[in-house]
């Protein structure tokens, strides 16, 4: 396993991507709708063709076993980043277009983008195989209830939408690969690889450039928001850490290791499409997205540094 600072140098290049998308849109070679054609990018063709790729497995009694660890602990942290999201958009005093934003930041990461870097940097490619079967229900949940919390008021949206779609159903796919006793075609898995690797610099390239949108005064009149800052230190630190829990249970170290650093993973900037498609304040969400990604550079190697320390005494 890597060492806190070898793991803090894996990193690197995740932001030197990020900074790249960032300097490609203030320098105007990314045009203001190539965020909107990233996303879509992502969302219906390299993230889906990862999901295909990183499933496609041998199934045994371990994987099964891992497989149970992942899903208990990814319906365990779910529920309490929705109630948890829920409890406190009730205590917000924020405008409603604002408070949608506010629950989202707090429930949704970026672990289906950067979190399939850092599982790659801990474990290669089992790291992506245990990150892909945690984020299944996440998967479902940002395509489902994700959507939904944007577009509850909105008698026209298309409910099949919702459920019918390449991430979940990629994720459906991939998942019954995983335990049939075949898999894909070379030449289709070669293409999946391909296409799929595209989505961690493409992700951390509209990370970028979504932040690059953000101007002076929204940094400033944002930066004074309280509730932008509760949303990360939630996101971030203090839900994950419930996670620690399964150390009592002898919970393999490597699965707690993938549950807590995906679960804190900066919020998603799905996020901000969404509010950019359905009418909520994109902005407010760019800036909660901005605050989370750039905090995250201290608080992913901070619990890490934790995870190894607790680690010792199980």
């Amino acid at each position: 396993m890597l060492s806190t600072s070898a793991f803090l140098q894996a990193m690197i290049p995740l932001y030197i991507m990020g900074l790249i998308g960032f300097s490609s849109r203030r320098m105007g070679v990314l045009p203001p709708q190539a965020n909107n054609v990233i996303t879509q990018l992502m969302l219906y063709i390299t993230l889906p063709a990862l999901i295909l790729y990183s499933l496609d497995g041998t199934f045994s009694v371990k994987l099964l076993s891992d497989f149970t660890w992942l899903v208990v602990m990814s319906v365990f942290i779910i529920c309490i980043f929705v109630v948890a999201a829920a409890w406190l958009r009730m205590k917000a005093n924020l405008p409603d277009d604002q408070k949608t934003v506010y629950e989202s930041l707090i429930i949704f990461g970026n672990q289906g983008y950067m979190g399939f870097a850092v599982a790659y940097i801990l474990l290669a490619e089992q790291g992506i195989i245990y990150l892909t079967i945690f984020n299944v229900f996440y998967l479902i949940l940002i395509w489902s209830y994700g959507i939904y919390l944007f577009t509850k008021d909105n008698p026209n949206i298309d409910w099949k939408l919702l459920f019918f779609n390449p991430g979940i159903l990629s994720t459906f796919i991939g998942v019954v690969m995983l335990f049939l006793p075949f898999q894909w075609p070379t030449p289709i898995l070669d293409t999946f690889e391909s296409v799929g690797k595209m989505t961690i610099p493409l992700s951390m390239i509209l990370i970028g450039s979504l932040l690059a949108d953000i101007n002076k005064e929204q940094l400033r009149r944002y930066s004074k928001n309280m509730y932008i800052w509760i949303a990360a230190g939630c996101k971030l630190l203090i839900i994950p850490l419930f996670l620690l829990v399964f150390f009592l249970f002898q919970t393999p170290y490597p699965l707690i290791l993938i549950a807590v650093l995906t679960s804190a993973m900066p919020s998603a900037s799905t996020i901000s499409v969404y509010a950019q498609k359905f009418g909520g304040d994109a902005s407010f969400a760019s800036f909660g997205v901005l605050i989370s990604t750039l905090l995250c550079i201290v608080t992913i190697p901070l619990l890490y540094a934790v995870l190894q320390w607790v680690h010792h005494f199980f």
